[in-house]
């Protein structure tokens, strides 16, 4: 009887196996679908309060996962606002003071323009293959699209979010929303994508709505307005010196 529970137990695991794709072959389609040599877009942040709403808009240049150089065009208290990252290290130019600030240890937890966003969210940008474990949990449905329910697991210690809840669209294999925690399991942030268009060879997200949840308020609306991949940037934008240009 304990041969035949254990053979029944095994075939029910192969089943279960079976069922499912490779969890790590999904995370390599989302990679492909998010990641990029290089990228210039334009882009509005709506940040809302209790009281009132205003938006934020930028222009911004990334290369790999280690160049990204942002300058905000509106509104007019914002214009002329810069940031730079390069590699491990991020600054930001106030055109007010004339002053560049590197944002370093507990500056990063800090949110960016009041926004639902950290300067640590801007910081990770690398593969999610690279950097978690995932286990499929089961399928479900979210915004009418049949997804994949995927449980992520650090690899490594010093991810700002420890362990991550996605919802993947089976046929585009992008996450539609998202549960990022702490190690012991608290809710920290929400993010929800909508919005998704075919560009060039990938899926991509036009609209994302992220939510501290550990601060009141509905979020920050995210927008694309125009977005091209693998152009040729000049590495001059990826310096300090464009800071105060």
């Amino acid at each position: 009887m304990k041969r035949l529970f254990t053979i029944l137990l095994l075939a029910f695991s192969l089943a279960l196996t079976a069922k499912y794709p490779d969890p790590a072959s999904i995370l390599r389609a989302i990679d492909a679908n998010t990641r990029f040599t290089s990228l210039k877009s334009t882009t509005r942040m709506v940040i809302k309060s209790r009281r009132a709403s205003r938006t934020v808009s930028s222009i911004n240049y990334s290369k790999g996962d280690n160049s990204f150089f942002s300058e905000y065009t509106s509104p007019p208290r914002d214009k002329g606002t810069k940031m730079l990252k390069l590699g491990g290290n991020l600054w930001i130019y106030n055109p007010g003071t004339d002053r560049i600030v590197q944002i370093s240890g507990n500056m990063l937890n800090q949110s960016v323009m009041g926004s639902d966003l950290s300067y640590e969210d801007f910081m990770e940008e690398n593969s999610l293959l690279q950097d978690y474990n995932a286990v499929i949990e089961g399928e479900a449905t979210y915004d009418k699209r049949e997804v994949w329910n995927i449980m992520l697991t650090a690899k490594r210690k010093g991810l700002s979010y420890p362990k991550k809840r996605i919802y993947v669209d089976k046929e585009r294999l992008l996450p539609l929303y998202e549960q990022w925690f702490s190690s012991s399991g608290k809710l920290l942030k929400t993010v929800r994508s909508d919005q998704v268009s075919r560009i060039g060879n990938r899926w991509y997200p036009k609209h994302v709505v992220f939510k501290d949840e550990l601060k009141e308020g509905s979020g920050t609306d995210y927008y694309v307005d125009s977005i091209a991949f693998d152009l040729k940037i000049p590495d001059a934008i990826f310096s300090k010196g464009s800071l105060k240009k």
